[in-house]
């Protein structure tokens, strides 16, 4: 009996299981792009070479690395500049480098150490430069442009030096720019897919990229919003395809819902509790916060609250910090002085003595709660709580003057009341020192007044006059500390008028003399609120949205409109014995030229619109769709990250431009090629334009050579060599003559 084939035998089995259509042995084909590998290849070459020198802090470095040593020490900090992320992202690599935090970042130009790995600090952000140069090529593919068009768009960021020196440094408009492009990119590989299931995962992306670019700047969120309009357009557009069943558009719109608004908020907001759970030290800006989230961290405000009795009590010692103080804090306080009789503007005071708001701890912003009905200054067994509701005395720990208010205008706030401690003078002034226990933020009517965790308005019991920061800073005779009134109008739930205990120890001396002794002594008394990751989340971004930065004039600060000529530059190091030198300077050839093509695209697209008003078509449907398409992505991107800088009070830089110019470049190659294929006709004008073209690039590459001097630091130029660039009369370039 003769024996079949093992083939056959394979085959008849294949045909059984119903994969006879498959073939054996199996083989994979895969497509390499050699132009996308070399235009990646070049991008990590002129972004990472290197990329230790200068081995000194150069520009910004002094300001990021600060927050990378924070973060190394894990101690909590706000930078109100923007969101963490970028942070986070240039501490890995600082953590992958080896860096332990410990440099000073005193000034620019300072030397690091040799045993501190400059590459580490310096790698995320000029990983994330050079991969900017490939996603340009396969973004404008995308888009619908050739292979030609997009070589020129990489090409034009591969050898933009403004982009070059952004990136090799420890700054973040680099790491903002490669989020930007890879979500547009994403997006629009997404919509460009066959209708598969796989195509999400380039939704997701998108998305991800997006919560990246706003998580890293503010500015972010603007092409996160252009790209969301782009993408309800679509949608809306599906909606109205009649072949489309009803179950695939409520599918299709739900994923794109999900995946473009609730993704990126949902990542935006893992990145603040990666921030929150790494810095767990307290730090030099806990006093931005609020009691509770400084409590929350380890070491500052909760080594000082340890085992404070929760419950505040009749008897209890407190102080009594003001929720309005952003950027320093602020405690209720006063002092052995009196208001003067009559104040600068001639008006007369009560004379009694002064109530402020301190923004030291100081052993004069302790208070007593007092029950009025009662002469009892300790707290009984068992404590008697004090609830919302209930009026109450406040007594001066350190003077023994209750806290009191009248029918007398304040100092600096004439249209509100006057705040004291009442000193009995005999001239007819009743004392009025009761106030009423409302806390805002209770979960039930009889809730009690708790440490750290209760927002309480204090309101005057004979005015119905809330006690309020004005925000007022007294004169002189005040000692210049920050002024307290009552006020009648303030708004209910206002920060101004929103009070919380911080210290706070139950009262054992009946003596005043033992009780100023036990003021002065420390409290040891550990309570832990349970604040929760949403409220400090909440808390945080309103501090960093709300607190403003203190803004000084800058030698190379500039103003938008200086960007786009860039008449401006900025010195970003300077050797101290050399003429070796880093400049921000753009390419100027391609800078021209990308202003040029945003002038000529709008003027075609206003001659395109005009006449297909007219029902004229110049140029087929799908190329008037693809010269749209790059319209709104380039012409948008540049437009979103570009106007919103005119609305800004903030010190401007040039730097601020480049994700906006970014964009910008891309544009170039796309009008380019539109112009060669529709509006040039002949073999002859096609061929003008392509050795126009290629001239341009020539010119763009010789600029680039000329100014790499000024990107890289090296080699040095000579004074004549460094004076023969300053190609803008403007341009503050520095040099040593011989």
């Amino acid at each position: 009996m003769s024996k079949e084939p093992t083939s056959s035998i394979l085959l008849q089995a294949g045909t059984m299981l119903g994969l006879s259509s498959l073939k054996f042995p199996p083989v994979v084909k895969t497509e390499i792009n050699l132009v996308l590998v070399l235009v990646t290849v070049l991008g990590f070459w002129t972004r990472l070479r290197n990329l230790s020198y200068p081995r000194a802090v150069v520009f910004d470095e002094v300001y990021y690395g600060q927050f990378v040593s924070l973060y190394m020490k894990r101690v909590f900090f706000v930078d109100e500049s923007g969101p963490p992320l970028g942070h986070m992202i240039l501490a890995f690599g600082a953590y992958l480098g080896g860096f332990d935090g410990n440099f000073p970042w005193n000034r620019i130009g300072a030397e690091y150490p040799s045993s501190m790995s400059v590459w580490g600090l310096r790698l995320l952000p000029a990983v994330c430069g050079a991969l900017c140069v490939p996603l340009a090529y396969l973004l404008q593919l995308e888009l619908g442009s050739s292979h030609y068009a997009a070589l020129g768009a990489s090409l034009l960021i591969l050898m933009e030096n403004s982009l070059i020196v952004q990136s090799r440094f420890m700054l973040l408009e680099s790491v903002l720019i490669f989020f930007q492009l890879l979500s547009f990119f994403s997006y629009w590989r997404f919509y460009n897919a066959s209708n598969s299931c796989s195509r999400y995962l380039w939704l997701i992306v998108a998305a991800s990229s997006c919560a990246g670019a706003v998580g890293v700047k503010y500015v972010g969120v603007f092409t996160y919003l252009l790209l969301l309009g782009i993408a309800s357009v679509h949608t809306w557009q599906l909606i109205g395809q009649r072949a489309v069943s009803h179950l695939r558009v409520f599918v299709e719109c739900g994923c794109r819902a999900v995946c473009l608004v609730v993704l990126p908020v949902l990542l935006y907001v893992f990145c603040f509790y990666v921030h929150l759970t790494v810095l767990r030290h307290s730090g030099p800006h806990d006093q931005l916060m609020s009691s509770a989230f400084q409590a929350s961290l380890e070491g500052g405000l909760s080594r000082i609250t340890r085992g404070q009795p929760l419950e505040v009590a009749y008897g209890s010692q407190v102080t009594l910090r003001s929720s309005a103080s952003q950027t320093i804090p602020c405690w209720l306080h006063s002092h052995k002085a009196n208001y003067p009789i009559r104040y600068e503007d001639g008006r007369g005071s009560s004379h009694q003595q002064q109530v402020t708001c301190y923004p030291f701890k100081d052993v004069n912003n302790w208070w007593i709660i007092k029950d009025p009905g009662r002469q009892e200054l300790v707290v009984n067994t068992p404590p008697r709580p004090v609830r919302h509701g209930d009026v109450i005395q406040l007594l001066h720990g350190m003077t023994s003057r209750f806290l009191n208010s009248h029918d007398v205008a304040a100092p600096m706030s004439p249209h509100a009341q006057e705040v004291s401690g009442y000193i009995d003078f005999n001239v007819s002034m009743v004392i009025q020192n009761l106030w009423r226990v409302d806390i805002s933020n209770r979960e039930a009517e009889s809730e009690v007044w708790k440490t750290i965790v209760s927002d309480v308005r204090l309101v005057h019991v004979n005015t119905s006059a809330a006690l309020k920061l004005s925000g007022g800073t007294l004169p002189e005779w005040g000692f210049g500390q920050l002024e307290v009134v009552a006020d009648r109008v303030s708004r209910a739930h206002h920060s101004s008028l929103v009070w919380n205990v911080e210290e706070h120890r139950y009262g054992t001396s009946h003596e005043q003399k033992e009780r100023e002794v036990e003021l002065h002594s420390p409290t040891h008394i550990d309570v832990h609120p349970n604040i929760s990751f949403l409220s400090k989340f909440i808390e945080l971004q309103q501090k960093m949205l709300t607190v403003k930065q203190e803004e000084s004039e800058h030698k190379y600060s500039s103003c938008p409109l200086e960007w786009i000529s860039m008449t401006t530059n900025i010195v970003y190091w300077l050797h101290h014995s050399t003429n070796a030198q880093i400049h921000l300077i753009g390419n100027l050839v391609s800078w021209g030229m990308a202003n040029l093509s945003l002038a000529a695209y709008q003027l075609l697209a206003l001659w395109y619109l005009l006449r297909r008003r007219r029902a004229i078509r110049d140029i087929p449907e799908a190329s008037w769709c693809q010269f749209q398409r790059v319209g709104v992505v380039c012409v948008g991107g540049w437009l979103v990250n570009f106007l919103p800088f005119f609305l800004m009070e903030n010190t401007l830089f040039l730097y601020h431009y480049l994700p906006a110019y970014t964009f910008l470049l891309q544009l170039l190659p796309a009008v380019l090629e539109h112009a060669h294929t529709h509006l040039l006709s002949g073999k002859s004008q096609h061929r003008a334009g392509c050795v126009s073209a290629f001239a341009g690039l020539c010119s763009v590459y010789l600029c680039y050579k000329s100014f790499s001097p000024l990107t890289y630091g090296s080699p040095e130029l000579s004074a004549n060599q460094l004076q023969a660039l300053r190609w803008q009369p403007s341009w503050d370039i520095l040099y040593r003559r011989p």
